[in-house]
């Protein structure tokens, strides 16, 4: 049984929040963001869900978790991933450099 080390990561200390996307829906969310992209170097993303089911994907390794109303999903610079909201889902990134 593998385990998932998605829940484990951290933004780190030394980073400052820049900026939020608006609330994105299963009817929203661009299309880049339902296959593979990253976020750029030296900048760090956190995944928050506001409602429904968004699975976040690593693409390199299939490792993937379910996130609900009130998970966040800390995301890697440089990190090759994807997110799969269900029909309900609403969910913001934040961005942090």
């Amino acid at each position: 049984m593998k385990v998932c080390m998605l829940a484990d990561l951290e933004l780190p200390d030394h980073v400052s929040f820049v900026r939020a996307t608006a609330g994105f829906t299963a009817d929203t969310v661009p299309v880049g963001l339902l296959k593979a992209h990253r976020v750029a170097a030296g900048n760090w993303g956190l995944l928050r869900v506001i409602a429904g089911t968004v699975t976040f994907v690593l693409e390199e390794t299939g490792e993937s978790r379910e996130l609900h109303p009130g998970d966040a999903q800390v995301i890697e610079p440089d990190t090759a991933h994807h997110v799969e909201p269900d029909a309900d889902a609403v969910f913001v990134v934040e961005f942090h450099r």
